[in-house]
């Protein structure tokens, strides 16, 4: 059959996404979902909106870009919405990157990126993080057309401050620096009060996280109007109504459940720093997460063999065989019960 493929389908490395279990009864810690149920008025605006499936939706999804913008105090034409951030990098990499010099990105973060880099024909270099897995600004000093950072980064979980993204948006304006924000919300400092005074940042962000919609696939990016305009251009080119009606009033009504979301990543953070200090009182390593995932190893045991024992014993989580993390797991927090579970269990392999 794959005489029929064009060139670059020979050429392209897949993304693989973590496991999704076909069987029931397993904890699954391995791919960040939220472990808690949606906002209610999210659900009862997904109800609400049954009676309309025979319609197309809005293609420009209005009132979520009108409520995004509202949240974040950006106008709304600064506010582009996706089926899924993914979707949204995947225009993000098609229509503002394509460039004669190089992009660049962490050599340990989100592996789709090289894959857009492969689909798109994109050049890019590699930054390798520090010994302390960790982005050093003086290391994206170098000649580039863009910079692509997810902030806290994955799957390590580190963040940089927004001082310092401000620093890379300063200091080249003809460089586009672009903010995956994917994990934001759960205790790092978010890129979007810099882009009302820099036209070279788009930060974006995904519901699927924080506010628990990882099913409805719905994400966003901020920016000033050129760089909206060209995500627009091409999106109204491949598919103009990328959102289901049910994707649009669910979101809209999560966006302004301020009292959920504050009170579901509350409890996400404190479980967080628990499951920090019991993986530390069993000799791991824990890297400095401001994410809803830990990154971590122990000096006795490997990655893989650690990650197979938890799941014969029915515990999902992450394990990447790559140079220089492939000891490392990658453990969505969960419920306490969840963790504690996790923590029982890593008790017996360690």
């Amino acid at each position: 059959m794959s005489r029929f493929w064009s060139p670059v389908v020979h050429t392209l490395s897949p993304y693989v996404p973590g496991e999704q279990p076909k069987q029931g009864g397993l904890v699954k810690l391995n791919t960040n979902e939220n472990p808690y149920p949606p906002s209610p008025r999210a659900l009862a605006a997904i109800a609400a909106s049954f009676d309309r499936l025979r319609l197309y939706p809005d293609p420009g999804a209005t009132a979520l870009r009108e409520a995004i913008a509202t949240r974040y105090g950006v106008a709304p034409d600064q506010v582009f919405c996706g089926n899924g951030s993914d979707e949204i990098l995947a225009h993000t990499f098609q229509a503002l990157l394509q460039h004669d010099a190089p992009l660049l990105y962490p050599d340990i973060t989100y592996s789709f990126y090289p894959v857009y880099c492969g689909l798109y024909g994109i050049k890019y270099e590699q930054v390798p993080l520090d010994a302390a897995m960790r982005v050093q600004l003086a290391d994206y000093r170098r000649p580039s057309s863009a910079i692509l950072l997810a902030n806290p980064n994955a799957p390590t979980g580190v963040a940089l401050p927004r001082a310092a993204i401000e620093e890379l948006v300063a200091e080249r304006l003809d460089r586009l620096v672009v903010v995956d924000e994917a994990y934001v919300d759960f205790g790092a400092e978010s890129a979007l009060p810099l882009v009302p005074r820099h036209d070279n940042l788009l930060v974006i962000q995904t519901l699927s996280k924080s506010r628990a919609l990882a099913g409805l696939r719905v994400g966003f990016a901020i920016g000033q109007r050129p760089l909206i305009d060209a995500l627009e251009r091409v999106k109204d080119s491949f598919n103009s109504y990328p959102l289901d009606g049910l994707a649009i009033a669910g979101a809209t009504a999560a966006i302004a459940d301020d009292a959920w979301f504050e009170e579901t990543r509350r409890r996400i953070m404190a479980s967080r720093e628990r499951l920090v200090r019991d993986l530390s009182a069993l000799g791991f390593e824990v890297l400095p997460s401001a994410a809803n995932f830990v990154f971590a190893r122990h000096p006795r045991r490997r990655g893989a063999e650690l990650a197979a024992g938890l799941r014969e014993r029915g515990v999902l989580v992450r394990h990447f065989s790559k140079p220089r993390i492939e000891d490392f797991l990658r453990i969505t927090v969960g419920t306490d019960e969840e963790c504690s579970r996790l923590i029982a269990l890593a008790r017996d392999l360690v």
